[in-house]
This record gives structure tokens, C-alpha cells and sequence, in this order.
């Protein structure tokens, strides 16, 4: 009897354990919890995270990272990444993924990402807004790895010869877009108005701020058709239609018009931190003649959508642990400050907003801060990329003339609620 009780037991440890790795075995990622690894991110446009993997791959020479880098497009990145972890193999090419801060719910939803533990990361030192980026269904997915919210960058060399303060509304802006920038050569006002994701941020910014909303309750509501939605998008449409956001901007991504601005040939320009640090930077038309102020609003300081990027382990990567350890190291105190100061990308960590060293070399930090913390995130769902590509195409055509404000909400609310459904 003792025999057969001893016999049994051992028996179920060994059930357990092969119903663990049955449903958790190769094809989930577990394999040897350490080894060497990929990281998948969108170009690198200021060449800073290879510097910074090196340190790693230095100090952890069994879990040597290489850097996959992607198209710098948004869109392109996300459906690369998509079509790897669709893969029917065992193995994705990518273990850590370097992803938009709005795909995590349509990632964590796929099952193409795994759940992390909460207490492995510093969670409680990184500004609040964040970490609600990384959450999907109660779950943390993903962790914070930079931040950022869009600013008004302007020439305050022509704004100060005119006597005029930086707008803290649309109307303010429009005014000294039509009668001011003539003056001195310049377009008036211009984002990223091409249709791609860029234009979705600017779309949610100009909605957000006039007090709308996109979708509601977790992408299972259209809130669009509202007279806010209408307001937002009028004032884009205004723009391009009145001339002070000149028609070239129909073209722009973030790096076009950046090199206008930086070129001299704007007045004002929506864009992220980055921006005002190459428009800054030595051998631009425009050094030391920029400002940065929160985006307008109709009455006051708008709204911006929170950017960034969040970092994820693949659902079928090779070494999870090690995976972990490397992203508890990217969001580390030291290398967030790498990360400002070599790539010019914003930090997730709080402290370095207060830091006198690094206002002092990136004078916008304050501003900054405040529009993070102030900042709203994309419509979120688990059909983003779907919500993404009806917002691009139909303020597109409004943009171009084929439709009003009031048509294109119509519309909006009724492709949106086929999507939702």
C-alpha cells in the first residue's frame, strides 16, 4: 500500500509537469528561461539603441540582443511585426518587441504578446498616464519605454519681433498664421496630415481638445458624432481650405515636416519632443529661434494624444526570463537618461522631468511633462489598426475637399460602428 500511495504520487508530479509544458512548452516561449534574444523596433532615426544594447550585451554575454530594425513607418513596422507572430512555428523571429503604445490591446487580445509580473518593474516611478498604455483586460502586457505628447513648436524670433505671445488657442494660431507668417515668407501651420498614422494623432488631438471623443468604453462604443468631433475636424479642414495650412502638409509625416520647419519654412508645427531638439540642433536654419508651448485648443491648452512605445515579450519567445531582465534594463533609472540624451526620446521616468541638469539641455521638459500628464490616449481597441485606417481615409477626404466636417463625422460614426459591431 505504501508503495502503491508513493507510486501514485509520483505519478501526479509527473502529470504536472507535462500538462505544464503541454500547455506551455515550446510553441508559448518557455524553452530555457535564459539565452540570446531579438529585439524588433521601427527605425532607429537617431542611432542610439545599438549603443545602448551594447552596454547590455557586454555585462550579459549569455544573452547576447540583436537589434532587428524595421521600417520607420508606423504602419509598416506594426504589420511586419503582425505577420511574424501570426507564424505557424514554433519560433517568432522576435522575442522583445519595441511596439506603439496603442497596439497592446490589439496585441494582448491576439495572444501574440505574454502577461508580465507587476513587481519585476518599477512601475510606481514612472509618470501615471504611461502605465495605462501597457494594461490590457486588468493585465500588465507591456512595459513603458517612452513617452511622448505632441507641441507646438514655433519661431519665437518672429512671434517676438511682432510682439506676439505663442497662441494658446486656435483662434490665436490661426491669426497670426494668416497675417503674420506671410509677412516673413513662411507657411502658417502645419502636422502630419498624410494619410497614415500620424494623421489619426492629429485627427484625436484636434477632437480631443475640442472636448469629443472617438470611440468609448474599451473600442465597444462610436462616440464621434458629436458637435466636438465636427469642431476638431472643422479646424483642420479650415486650414487647408483657408490656406494657412498650406496644401504641401498634405504630405507630410513627421519627418517632412520637421525638415520644413527646421528649413525655415514655418511658422508653427505640431510634432513630437524630437522635433525641437533637431530643429535646435547645429546646422539648422532655425537654432535658437524655437519655442515649444502645449498644442491650442478652442479656448485654452488642447489636448495631445499620448506616443511612445511600450516594450513586450512575444508569446513564443525563445527565453522569457531573459527577455524580462533586459526590459526591467531599458526602463532602468540609468538607461532612461541614455535614452533622453542619446536618442532624444522621452523618458518614462518621472524624476527626469526634474532633473536642472537635463532642463537645462532640453529646455522643453517642463512643457512636456505637463502635456504627458494631461495627455489622452489613442481610441483604444482591439481593432485598432482597422479604427486607425477609417480615420485616416475619411478625414483624408475632407481634407481634399471631398466632404464637409459634419459629412465626414456621419461617416466616421457609421464605418466605425461596422467595425465595432
Amino acid at each position: 500500500m505504501r508503495w502503491t500511495h508513493a507510486a501514485g504520487r509520483c505519478l501526479l508530479a509527473l502529470a504536472v509537469v507535462l500538462a505544464g509544458y503541454v500547455t506551455s512548452g515550446p510553441r508559448a516561449g518557455t524553452g530555457e528561461a535564459r539565452g540570446p534574444l531579438t529585439l524588433a523596433t521601427a527605425g532607429d532615426l537617431t542611432g542610439y539603441l545599438g549603443p545602448l544594447l551594447e552596454g547590455w550585451n557586454r555585462t550579459h554575454p549569455g544573452e547576447h540582443v540583436t537589434l532587428v530594425e524595421l521600417p520607420d513607418s508606423a504602419d509598416e513596422t506594426r504589420a511586419q511585426m503582425a505577420t511574424d507572430l501570426r507564424g505557424d512555428g514554433e519560433r517568432s523571429r522576435f522575442d522583445v518587441l519595441n511596439i506603439d503604445v496603442n497596439w497592446t490591446p490589439e496585441f494582448a487580445a491576439a495572444g501574440w504578446i505574454r502577461p508580465l509580473p507587476r513587481e519585476r518593474f518599477p512601475l510606481d516611478t514612472f509618470l501615471p498616464p504611461v502605465v495605462a498604455t501597457a494594461t490590457y483586460d486588468g493585465k500588465l502586457y507591456a512595459v513603458p519605454y517612452v513617452t511622448n505628447a505632441g507641441l507646438l513648436l514655433y519661431r519665437k524670433d518672429v512671434l517676438a519681433e511682432e510682439g506676439v505671445p505663442p497662441p494658446r488657442t486656435w483662434a490665436e494660431l490661426e491669426r497670426a498664421a494668416k497675417t503674420i507668417a506671410p509677412e516673413h515668407g513662411l507657411d502658417g501651420y502645419a502636422g502630419q496630415l498624410l494619410p497614415y498614422e500620424g494623421l489619426t494623432v492629429n485627427v484625436a488631438e484636434a477632437v480631443y481638445s475640442a472636448g469629443g471623443s472617438i470611440l468609448g468604453d474599451e473600442g465597444e462604443r462610436v462616440t464621434v458624432d458629436s458637435q466636438a468631433a465636427r469642431d476638431g475636424i472643422g479646424f483642420l479642414v479650415r486650414g487647408v481650405r483657408e490656406g494657412w495650412i498650406p496644401e504641401r502638409a498634405l504630405t507630410y509625416k513627421e519627418e517632412e515636416s520637421k525638415q520644413a520647419f527646421q528649413d525655415g519654412r514655418l511658422l508653427f508645427l505640431r510634432n513630437w519632443p524630437y522635433a525641437y531638439v533637431g530643429a535646435s540642433a547645429e546646422g539648422s536654419r532655425v537654432a535658437g529661434k524655437v519655442g515649444a508651448v502645449p498644442l491650442p485648443g478652442p479656448d485654452g491648452p488642447g489636448t495631445s494624444v499620448l506616443g511612445g512605445s511600450n516594450l513586450a515579450v512575444s508569446s513564443r519567445a525563445r527565453h522569457p526570463d531573459s527577455a524580462a531582465r533586459l526590459i526591467a534594463y531599458l526602463t532602468s533609472a540609468r538607461v532612461q537618461r541614455q535614452v533622453l540624451t542619446r536618442g532624444a526620446l522621452p523618458p518614462v521616468r518621472a524624476d527626469l522631468y526634474e532633473d536642472p541638469g537635463l532642463i537645462a539641455r532640453f529646455p522643453y521638459l517642463p512643457t512636456l511633462r505637463k502635456s504627458v500628464l494631461a495627455a489622452a490616449p489613442r481610441p483604444k481597441s482591439s481593432r485598432y489598426d482597422q479604427v486607425s485606417l477609417v480615420v485616416q481615409a475619411v478625414v483624408h477626404d475632407a481634407l481634399t475637399g471631398h466632404g464637409t466636417p459634419r459629412t465626414a463625422v456621419h461617416r466616421l460614426a457609421r464605418e466605425l460602428s461596422a467595425i465595432t459591431r
